[in-house]
């Protein structure tokens, strides 16, 4: 098993990433599954970009991508974030970058370990969970 986080083209660097590392071993524990080997990659709004363009033929801006790569309960995959989109998203929300990058990572990781949220249901499930997990930080 293996979390790492990676910075691409950014000079931002998340505090704490053993908190967070904590916190993803949990919640895919908690969802019966196990974790394997999961990148996180920080990066910037053009590369984020170029990624949703080439991958998934999406041409606009987005704040995350993953891409899943599981076997079985074994949860393996990549998640790419621009920083500049959370950024402004925790303008947009009036929360803080620290929070606002964990809620990103963990909206990642709950897809890694199964939801999704192209339904107004599904969003309304997955913003639940992202607010249960979030509330797991003690800081």
């Amino acid at each position: 098993m293996s979390i790492r986080i990676f910075y691409d083209k950014v000079s931002f660097r998340i505090k704490g990433w053993t908190k967070v590392i904590k916190v993803i071993e949990n919640l895919i524990l908690d969802n019966g599954k196990t974790a394997g080997d999961i990148n996180v990659i920080i990066t910037d709004d053009e590369t984020l970009k170029e990624i949703n363009i080439q991958f998934l033929k999406h041409n606009y801006y987005t704040d995350v991508i993953t891409f899943d790569y599981s076997v079985g309960n074994a949860v393996n995959g990549e998640i790419y974030i621009s920083i500049d989109s959370v950024r402004e998203n925790g303008v947009n929300y009036n929360v803080s970058l620290k929070e606002e990058i964990r809620r990103v990572i963990i909206h990642g990781i709950l897809h890694l370990v199964g939801y999704n949220d192209k339904l107004k249901r599904e969003k309304i499930v997955m913003k639940t969970n992202e607010d249960f997990w979030l509330s797991k930080f003690e800081d």
